[in-house]
């Protein structure tokens, strides 16, 4: 991945962010200081007439995204380097200083290149935002109503899924401790058969 969209990358997964909400940044919306972002506009694309600057997809959308730490040396990183001055300055833009296109993205970047080159042949861009909604239901003690609001949804219909597929992987993990613990039951422990090769034990006593 081009060291300009690495930012990108990491702020769309771990914000788990659409992205229009993603290349709708501007320096403003950024507070390197809290670790975070705010969310309060989207780019819709319209062919024939160009990006529409409008609000978030939900009434839900609007909304404030904190950044784990470890993604933030990369994101002040970028923002000195290709971001403007001026707080309406977008964070996210291509290296004539122009806005992202999501269809010309992935060209622009060779994503399918990339994503081949990390093991992860077939990922799509809006797959980020996938992952970043499942670590954040993984998280301990996080709530519906949190992963909610960190999603920018309305409905709990998505949190939900998200949860059941985490209780369906648990439940995955239970089941496998079963069978391991059920085959360690199902062998002699090496102690008895010790004794046992060593003459000791009801079978000796018996002769």
């Amino acid at each position: 991945m081009p060291e300009r969209f690495r930012a990108l990358i990491l702020v769309t997964t771990f914000g788990c962010l659409r992205w229009g909400e993603a290349v709708a940044l501007q320096r403003c919306d950024v507070d390197l200081s809290a670790g975070t972002v705010r969310v309060r506009q989207a780019f819709v694309e319209h062919r024939g007439t160009g990006l529409i600057l409008g609000p978030p997809k939900s009434r839900a959308g609007a909304r404030t995204v904190a950044l784990p730490k470890a993604a933030l040396p990369v994101l002040k990183q970028h923002m000195g380097s290709h971001v403007g001055e001026a707080s309406e300055a977008f964070v996210f833009t291509g290296e004539s200083g122009r806005n992202l296109w999501r269809g010309n993205f992935n060209k622009l970047v060779k994503w399918p290149e990339a994503v081949a080159a990390i093991g992860a042949a077939g990922l799509h861009f809006h797959d980020l935002r996938h992952t970043g909604n499942t670590l954040a239901s993984r998280a301990p003690g996080a709530s519906l109503r949190d992963i909610m609001a960190r999603m920018g949804h309305d409905s709990p219909r998505a949190a939900l899924i998200y949860q059941h597929a985490n209780r369906e992987a648990d439940q995955g993990i239970a089941d496998a401790i079963d069978k391991a613990v059920k085959a360690a039951r199902r062998k002699p422990s090496k102690r008895k058969v010790k004794r046992v090769a060593e003459g000791d034990g009801p079978a000796a006593e018996a002769s």
